[in-house]
């Protein structure tokens, strides 16, 4: 049988091609900006409490909040689609500070950054956005859910959270020769936009330097084949380049779908190939992912499998076509058994009334993470690219030690400031 690998022009990792290309210019496109906040010394654009983004203002303070709030305070600045270094200077010369920047919709780019009074440290990393337009006459099908979130449109949203989350200086340029993790998949994956729903995907980010974007595609809902039906592949496709990688993660709401030729040897199989096709001829490197668990437990506290044989078609195509596969189903219940019945409820949405603002009912979901079990998910998935010995190892950060689902972090001990922002209506799919 002829593999996809064989049949297509690249693969492997482009070795001594991946550059990165910083430039400036008079267009907006290809501008550097540097924000000055508070009394910072030096040149740049200076942000004042009256700074506002919106009204003809392409940059300031968004979402109502203000420099005053020393709590959660958002930034925005108009920009086209595209991938930018951003560069913090945190800090205050007063005051201890503690600051988590998160991205666009609750992307967490660097977690709780503590400093004494009068330091100065500076962190880089790298951001990716989009807006809904595949050329000029057409356009991805977003969701309802997804209208009036911080995820397609023309600007950069930052947000700055945390205990007197401080800064001082905030620069931006464009890294066009960067390469990316493009991210297909469902509400498992995505950037959720309200707490306290998480993707594994949204805190993806965190792990990795400045030299290297995530760009989540991942929708709440999907299957392998409405993620192409509703153009995200499409729009995917415009983007990427030779170098970049894609993991995709399917399964969930596959499963669900009925009909004649609906099955995990047949459509599931079919549709993930068809990605795979198109993701190799545009020089990409993709990785398959399993399905992780629902968190569902037998008599005996051992995971139950809801998923049937859809694991093991994915597991079958990849190795028919010698593509990478993570195998986080079986990391998932390694992770949740460790958890235990009562203890795995931790990682996901369980929470009782009135834990968030306007939530009159408790919250019981057994598909979707909060922010604590995307971590440990996230984290898996490290795991199975260190296990792979992938070419995007070398852009992880140097905190990252490695992770056993067996010993999963303590919750105890394990803290994001929330973004607030809430909702609780459950993402689409189970």
């Amino acid at each position: 049988m002829t593999n996809l690998l064989s049949s297509l022009p690249f693969w492997g990792r482009l070795g001594g091609g991946l550059f990165l290309l910083f430039f400036l210019a008079a267009s907006v496109a290809a501008q550097e900006y540097k924000f000055l906040f508070s009394s910072s010394p030096g040149e740049g654009i200076r942000i004042n409490e009256s700074t506002r983004y919106g009204n003809g203002n392409p940059w300031g303070y968004d979402l109502g909040t203000g420099p005053g709030d020393r709590t959660p305070w958002f930034f925005s600045i108009d920009l086209p689609e595209g991938t930018y270094q951003v560069t913090v200077k945190l800090g205050s010369n007063t005051e201890e500070s503690c600051t988590t920047v998160k991205s666009e919709s609750r992307r967490i780019m660097l977690r709780n950054i503590k400093t004494a009074p009068g330091d100065s440290p500076v962190y880089t990393f790298a951001v990716n956005i989009r807006n809904t337009k595949i050329g000029e006459t057409d356009s991805v099908r977003i969701n309802p859910r997804e209208r009036g979130k911080l995820i397609w449109d023309d600007k950069l949203t930052l947000e700055f959270n945390g205990k007197n989350p401080s800064v001082r200086e905030l620069s931006i340029q464009p890294a066009c020769g960067l390469p990316v993790i493009f991210l297909a998949g469902n509400s498992t994956v995505v950037d959720e936009g309200q707490e306290p729903w998480c993707g594994w995907g949204q805190v993806f980010p965190s792990f990795f330097t400045e030299k290297i974007a995530i760009a989540n595609y991942a929708e709440s809902g999907q299957a392998a084949n409405t993620f192409v039906s509703s153009k995200r592949l499409a729009k995917m496709l415009t983007k990427v380049k030779p170098g970049d990688f894609l993991l995709i993660e399917f399964g969930h709401n596959d499963q669900k779908q009925t009909g004649e030729g609906k099955g995990p040897y047949s459509s599931y199989k079919s549709d993930l190939k068809h990605i795979l096709r198109e993701a190799l001829a545009k020089g990409v490197q993709p990785i398959l992912v399993t399905p992780m668990h629902r968190r569902r437990f037998d008599e005996h506290g051992k995971v139950v499998n809801t998923h049937g044989e859809y694991p093991n078609a994915m597991k079958q195509l990849a190795e028919e076509e010698q593509i990478p596969l993570i195998d986080l189903n079986s990391m998932s219940q390694i992770l949740y058994e460790a958890w235990g019945v009562e203890g795995s409820k931790q990682g996901f949405v369980h929470y009782p009334a009135g834990t968030f603002p306007g939530q009159d009912q408790p919250l019981e979901d057994n598909t979707h993470f909060n922010v604590y079990g995307a971590f440990q998910i996230a984290q898996c998935i490290l795991r199975g690219l260190i296990e792979l010995n992938s070419p995007v190892i070398q852009y992880l950060r140097d905190g990252f030690t490695g992770y056993d689902p067996a010993a999963p972090d303590d919750p105890a001990t394990f803290y994001i400031p929330p973004t607030p922002l809430y909702t609780s209506e459950k993402p689409l799919g189970n």
